[in-house]
């Protein structure tokens, strides 16, 4: 009886933890894997303490010398295009090589397609913005944060062309 009882509760145990991993994807969970590097990346950190305090020629020049050593990050590649569209003159090619190689790093990158989609609305590129939210629309099934800002970005560029 006691064994009946133990496989009982495994089986229950099992069932509403696959339940709550389902209703955490369908309520918009993120299927991205965390960045391979953790929390603890001390250029992450020092580049969210410059881009909170909105100084991106700071963060810029942290930036290029972490993709020059570490060419294969994605992160750091997203981060740098980032950087270098918000900054007060960006060089929009320079933007673009770095959100493609984040996306050919990592694919389905979503942060990347969010922010890339951004930089196309800023050089009136507006098929190409809508590509990039196409593809969030894929990755999203039951909508992301990136879908939704890209979204919102898409109809204000939309509303002020009209």
């Amino acid at each position: 009886m006691r064994i009946i009882q133990k496989q009982a509760l495994m089986v229950a145990v099992y069932l509403a933890a696959s339940s709550f991993t389902g209703a955490a994807f369908a309520a918009g969970g993120s299927p991205d894997p965390e960045p391979p590097w953790g929390p603890s990346d001390p250029v992450m950190e020092k580049v969210n303490a410059l881009t909170t305090k909105r100084d991106w020629p700071g963060a810029i020049l942290v930036l290029r010398d972490a993709v020059t050593a570490s060419p294969q990050n994605a992160e750091y590649h997203n981060m740098y295009a980032y950087s270098i569209r918000k900054s007060a003159n960006p060089n929009m090619n320079l933007v673009f090589k770095h959100y493609s190689e984040a996306l050919r790093l990592k694919p389905d990158y979503r942060g990347a397609h969010e922010y890339i989609g951004e930089a196309y609305l800023m050089v009136n590129n507006l098929p190409k913005a809508k590509e990039h939210l196409a593809r969030l629309d894929r990755l999203c099934t039951f909508g992301c944060e990136e879908y939704t800002d890209l979204k919102k970005a898409v109809a204000q560029y939309e509303g002020k062309k009209r």
